[in-house]
């Protein structure tokens, strides 16, 4: 389902141009080249400026939830920990196409066991696994100081990035494929089994960056709007059956055509996604 970075970065040069078309009086190669280039610069400085405020946003309010967690762990007071682990989680999913760009940072936060060496292994995951197979903090508190101390290195170093045109455009479907292609399988959140809260929070992460495209994407193909948004809302829908409270249900309880029905919801949006560059260049 996943398109080629070249392809999909051809939105930059097609589908942020404001105005040149609409001008009646003939124009110049050369000057409509140059007002299109001018044009397509300062589109994309918006939508960058824009989702780097947004990523931002949402790394400040990881560390927030963050302390909170930790503060649980550290305290001894597991239900607590278990309460916020997932919620605070979805601030990163959220935020993921910036976050990992920190690839030191990023395994230290959020990597799964097997993903590192067990000696090196820490992070939510491995705080995960003792608070729903050990059902315990003890011996955790290391674990926990240790990633707040990350999320903090995190929030500081998230200032530097710079927004690139391939983050953008590519970040919104590899959101929806990290979805399809591993989380569906249960994988991530293995121990707490919260991996909708993961699924949310990613649809959500990518929809931000789409939202920010919609405007110029309308001006070259609305019918293609139309669809993404439509298939957004078929996968929101199946994910409000799993609601839960103010969270949604164990992953474990979905059964087994519900998990491919949602997987397949997925795949149904991040297909057109993928297509955007290649419909642009084409219109």
């Amino acid at each position: 389902m996943k398109k080629t970075k070249a392809s999909l970065a051809v939105l930059l040069s097609t589908s942020l141009l404001f105005g040149c078309s609409q001008e009646k009086e003939e124009v110049k190669p050369a000057d409509k080249n140059a007002k299109e280039t001018s044009a397509s610069a300062s589109a994309l400085d918006d939508v960058s400026s824009e989702y780097r405020e947004y990523a931002i946003g949402e790394i400040e309010e990881f560390v927030k939830a963050t302390e909170e967690f930790t503060t649980a762990v550290t305290s001894g007071d597991i239900e607590k920990a278990k309460e916020v682990y997932a919620p605070a989680r979805m601030h990163y999913e959220r935020a993921e196409p910036i976050a990992e760009v920190f690839g030191d940072l990023d395994p230290k936060i959020d990597a799964r066991k097997g993903d590192v060496k067990d000696e090196e292994w820490g992070g939510y995951h491995r705080i995960e696994m003792g608070l729903w197979e050990e059902n315990t903090t003890k011996g955790y508190e290391e674990y926990a100081n240790q990633l707040m101390s990350d999320v903090n290195l995190l929030r500081a170093k998230v200032e530097t990035v710079e927004v690139t045109p391939d983050l953008l455009i590519t970040g919104a479907v590899d959101l929806l494929n990290e979805v399809s292609t591993s989380k569906v399988t249960g994988e991530e959140d293995r121990y707490s089994h919260t991996d909708l809260y993961d699924f949310v929070a990613n649809v959500e992460g990518a929809e931000k960056i789409y939202e920010l495209l919609t405007p110029a994407l309308k001006e070259k193909d609305e019918k293609l709007v139309t669809e993404i948004q439509q298939r957004f809302d078929d996968v929101y829908s199946l994910l409000e059956k799993h609601k839960e409270g103010n969270g949604y249900t164990s992953y474990t309880d979905l059964k087994e055509s519900e998990v491919k029905e949602l997987s397949q919801a997925i795949d149904a949006l991040a297909e057109p996604l993928s297509q955007i560059g290649i419909v642009t260049e084409e219109s």
